[in-house]
């Protein structure tokens, strides 16, 4: 799920993201005094020399050299990897296993059976060059959670198959009533193509990889370049994530065994109509035999034909079944235990199941989390104990749907909203830039951290080279705002990783972190995706993959230890007045919509006089001495109100058709499904003209921020009691 996600993050963070320029750096550290900020370094830097790219390769050659899909023995092999190696290092590591509902294809049959009859291959074949693709128990091709079927029918190009789409087939004329539609990977995540499809009445969804999206249009494929081949298919979950992750039969609790499980008929997140992945040799005889209009300029590939929307006359024939089975996840847990504040926990994970091998997504994070918990337990050694305290997480079967890290949620959601200070996701991870989204209260840390970490290429703080490259895809207008920001600008968080139910369902702080931006995607999902490729197409010397655990280390060492828990709201709320300028705007320019903002502003200005509050009394703490501040009780009753602020902005009845999202600021969209909307039922509710549910919105998102602003305000007063 990783690549796409992080592209997809990565155009979110191109638009949004400024980090500032470099600067001597200060002593000074968000939520430490002056005298300690010192050790504090000294510390860090202690722990940025552990990590090393030799034992990443090590790592990496471990886990990825075999297929290790979620509910296979694979898994469970790579979870017993990593604890033996947690536990070899002297942490206090354990499996936690769960269930989900997880089917494994029985049957799969393609074929054009008119107008004439071709059986397409599905499968992807062995390279020579790369003797990983030959493994055994190779995942076969397919969706998860495709509905089972066998339907023939007319075959209708779709182009991306999203909504957008379908309003130009509407202008064309065309109907894919009775229809199977075949569409191309890209403009939006998968699952979103057959399920707008079904709503449009088709009976079958075809998705294939085009080449002008991640094949030999953009280099050389694979083995050759690292682009996808001609017989390459991208696996994935199709389950509808935008109602809810997780298990499909236990939405909102934890899927054990003999757990409560609704039946599968009312699992609303399996899909109605099959659907199956192709590559683009097998797309090729459909897209020649079709016929119809010729298709608009922006729908076409860089397949060697003319494309056609049809519908026919070609024809396909599509069987699938699933044998719709529960299979084990193995969540793998390190905790190290707080001395001071143990009931204050910051919680970073990636996940470990991939849909084959998985060198790049997800192996290349999950092994760069190992070496951040071999760098603590090297601290831990020498006498180190974290204040807070730190839990460290391999979650199992993310690319399903994110079902490992959700039924882990779930089961411990009471205790997460009471002690969860902070969530940080890491996923798959490669060559390029700094990449950072999440909750905009930790802007101004992340800022700082960024500037104390260098880059492996320049020798220069990653936050520099993440600024060249924001600038350069910021408009002319922007810029010259944007360049007198001082600090890095997060991206909002949509979905398509592990955050989603720390931050959108508990509603907890949260970032997202990772590198790229210059590894090719082009073996996303296939039997590709090998040591072989990554090592000689990405991070061949896992020099970025040890930049990341040297980052994820810093940001836990200071999360651990911070006297004062590092947040800062009036990025909070100058972040939320943009979202309501773009808001106002849209309303403006919707036809009918009467619908009134004005206490969502009124709202985002109270929480920023909150925020300038919080900031005149934190000004008092670099004087503090440490050793006293950490001894007042009042300083445990901040942090609360600080470790708390977050799950204001969630709501309990959770957004219009999703109940299980209780974020009113961050939500993947609707018929997006990765990519964010922000204040989602507002946003949602005016681009599709349900202005009453707008209306709603402004109602649920201002009584949420104002409810932030209270409780900021409160901070502010009780942080003049702690620095005193």
């Amino acid at each position: 799920m990783a690549n796409l996600a992080r592209s997809l993050f990565a155009v979110l963070v191109l638009a949004l993201t400024v980090v500032p320029a470099p600067r001597a750096q200060t002593s000074a550290i968000r939520g430490f005094p002056a005298d300690a900020t010192a050790a504090q370094r000294q510390r860090e830097e202690q722990f940025r020399k552990v990590p090393d790219s030799a034992r990443l390769r090590e790592y990496m050659f471990a886990m990825a050299g075999e297929p290790h899909v979620a509910g296979r023995p694979g898994s469970r092999k790579v979870a017993e990897y990593a604890l033996e190696k947690f536990k070899s290092w002297g942490l206090d590591a354990k499996i936690e296993s769960f269930e989900a509902l997880m089917p494994w294809p029985t049957e799969r049959a393609l074929e054009m059976v008119a107008p004439t009859r071709v059986t397409m291959t599905i499968q992807e074949p062995v390279l020579p060059e790369d003797p990983d693709t030959n493994d055994a128990d190779r995942t076969p091709t397919y969706n998860a959670y495709s509905a089972d079927g066998d339907v023939t029918g007319e075959v209708v190009y779709v182009n991306y198959g999203m909504p957008a789409d379908y309003e130009k087939l509407d202008e064309l004329g065309i109907s894919v009533e009775g229809k199977i539609v075949l569409a191309r990977y890209g403009g939006g995540w998968r699952g979103i193509k057959p399920k707008v499809a079904g709503e449009h009445g088709a009976i079958g969804c075809l998705i294939y990889s085009d080449p002008r999206d991640d094949g030999y249009f953009q280099g050389d494929v694979y083995p050759e370049g690292p682009f996808r081949p001609e017989q390459g298919v991208q696996r994935g979950s199709v389950m509808d994530m935008p109602v809810h992750p997780g298990d499909p039969l236990s939405p909102g609790w934890a899927s054990e065994p003999g757990a409560k499980k609704l039946p599968q008929s009312e699992a609303v997140t399996i899909l109605k109509i099959p659907v199956l992945p192709i590559s683009y040799g097998d797309a090729m005889p459909l897209l020649k035999a079709m016929k119809g209009p010729v298709a608009p300029q922006e729908w076409r590939g860089a397949l060697g034909l003319t494309y056609h929307v049809g519908p026919g006359p070609a024809r396909a024939h599509l069987k699938l079944a699933f044998d719709w089975q529960s299979r084990p996840l193995h969540d793998v847990i390190v905790r190290i235990e707080g001395t001071t504040f143990p009931d204050e926990w910051i919680i970073i994970g990636n996940h470990h199941d991939a849909w084959v091998n998985g060198a790049d997504d997800p192996t290349s994070g999950a092994v760069s989390l190992m070496e951040t918990a071999r760098g603590l337990s090297e601290l831990l050694k020498a006498g180190w104990r974290p204040k807070r305290t730190l839990i460290l997480a391999l979650w199992d079967g993310e690319e399903w749907g994110l079902l490992g890290s959700t039924e882990w949620a779930e089961k411990h959601a009471a205790e997460l909203k009471d002690k969860a200070a902070v969530y940080i996701n890491s996923d798959s991870t490669g060559k390029g830039w700094l990449n950072v989204g999440g909750s905009h209260g930790l802007q101004q840390f992340m800022t700082e951290v960024s500037r104390d970490v260098m880059d492996p290429r320049t020798g220069k703080p990653v936050a520099e080279e993440s600024r060249r490259r924001q600038l350069m895809n910021t408009t002319a207008v922007a810029r010259p705002e944007r360049e007198k920001d001082p600090a890095l600008w997060l991206a909002p968080l949509g979905s398509g990783s592990d955050y989603t139910p720390f931050l959108q369902h508990l509603t907890l702080s949260s970032l997202n972190v990772g590198f790229g931006g210059e590894s090719p995607g082009g073996v996303y999902h296939s039997a590709y995706d090998t040591v072989t490729w990554y090592t000689k197409f990405a991070d061949g010397d896992f020099a970025y993959g040890r930049t990341l655990s040297q980052l994820t280390g810093t940001l836990l060492l200071r999360l651990a230890d911070a006297p004062v828990l590092p947040f800062q709201f009036t990025d909070t709320a100058d972040t939320l007045m943009r979202y309501v300028v773009e808001l106002e705007k849209l309303a403006a320019d919707t036809q009918d919509a009467k619908v009134n903002l004005a206490p969502v502003r009124a709202a985002v200005e109270a929480l920023e006089r909150a925020g300038r509050a919080y900031e005149q009394a934190y000004a008092r703490v670099d004087r503090q001495d440490s050793a006293a501040l950490v001894g007042r009780a009042e300083l445990r009753s901040l942090n609360t109100l600080l470790l708390k602020s977050e799950q204001k902005l969630g709501n309990s009845d959770g957004l219009p058709r999703r109940d299980w999202f209780k974020h009113q600021i961050y939500a993947p969209g609707f018929y997006t499904g990765y990519g964010v909307k922000t204040m989602p039922q507002i946003r949602e509710g005016l681009e599709e003209k349900r202005f009453d549910e707008a209306q709603g919105g402004v109602r649920t998102v201002s009584a949420a921020v104002n409810a932030l602003a209270a409780q900021v305000q409160e901070a502010a007063g009780a942080l003049a009691k702690v620095a005193r």
